[in-house]
């Protein structure tokens, strides 16, 4: 006859106790790297946000140490101070890069993760092939970036509000030689023309040729430096050309751009 031993109340409560904590803790763990993520991913996006940057960096290093001093020397009085100060300094930095943080918010909203939830039909497509399709047989130069997930709004805030819904004979007015906006670029964000004459950063790669044209180095800055796609009609030639990653397709059928637009966009186009 096989005897049961009964298990001590005290011995399940720890147990169960035990059980809660590595919970806890696994939670944390998931809500700071959550945090971290949301805030690498907005410093990536933004264009040389190299303030931010380093503030975020001196803020971490001198949080770690300080944390790894209090605890381990026990500076009871540095760490009153701190408590006392911690909130003074979070609210003057709130004031000082409010700008930031609000184009942080507005980046959080336009993430991926929920323009996957939020998709809708786009006519951005057809529109732009239109476009470049007449202007490339008029030989009208034109550089357009597409606003994917790396916010653009450093580079609109310099050129010319338009913020008009995306349309083939607006771009076209745009990029008309004898248009005050037609020098720069265009910046497109979903099925809107957000800016006009906006200026570009040129590639600084040393292996670049150097007989490209300022557009072509333009566009091919912006697509290393963030994940836009660009592009380019030359106006010498009238070819069409594309942009992105820190690659240049030149000289490319209406097709292949079609076909390039929609990976690039992943999105149901309508007709």
């Amino acid at each position: 006859m096989i005897s049961t031993v009964p298990v001590p109340a005290a011995v399940l409560e720890d147990g169960l106790g035990t059980a809660f904590g590595i919970g806890t803790v696994l939670l944390e763990v998931a809500i700071f790297a959550v945090l971290i993520y949301i805030a690498l991913r907005f410093l990536w996006a933004t264009r040389g946000s190299v303030i931010i940057r380093g503030l975020g960096l001196l803020l971490v290093v001198v949080l770690v140490g300080f944390f790894v001093l209090s605890y381990s020397l026990e500076l009871r009085r540095v760490e009153f101070l701190v408590e006392q100060l911690a909130p003074s300094v979070v609210l003057g930095l709130v004031v000082v890069f409010h700008p930031e943080i609000r184009r942080a918010i507005v980046q959080i909203g336009d993430a991926s993760i929920f323009r996957a939830f939020f998709r809708r039909d786009t006519k951005i497509v057809p529109r732009l092939l239109r476009a470049i399709a007449r202007m490339s047989k008029e030989k009208i130069g034109a550089l357009i970036a597409i606003e994917r997930d790396s916010n653009l709004a450093e580079l609109t805030d310099n050129g010319i509000t338009i913020d008009a819904e995306l349309n083939s004979y607006l771009i076209e007015s745009i990029f008309y030689p004898k248009s005050a906006l037609h020098d720069g670029g265009v910046v497109v964000r979903d099925d809107r023309i957000v800016a006009a004459s906006c200026l570009f950063p040129l590639s600084q790669n040393p292996e670049v040729d150097k007989r490209l044209g300022t557009r072509h180095r333009a566009a091919l800055g912006l697509s290393e430096d963030t994940d836009a796609f660009v592009l380019i009609v030359s106006e010498e030639t009238g070819k069409i050309s594309t942009a992105s990653g820190g690659k240049l397709d030149f000289d490319l059928t209406l097709e292949e751009i079609e076909q390039q637009l929609d990976a690039a966009l992943g999105r149901k186009q309508a007709s």
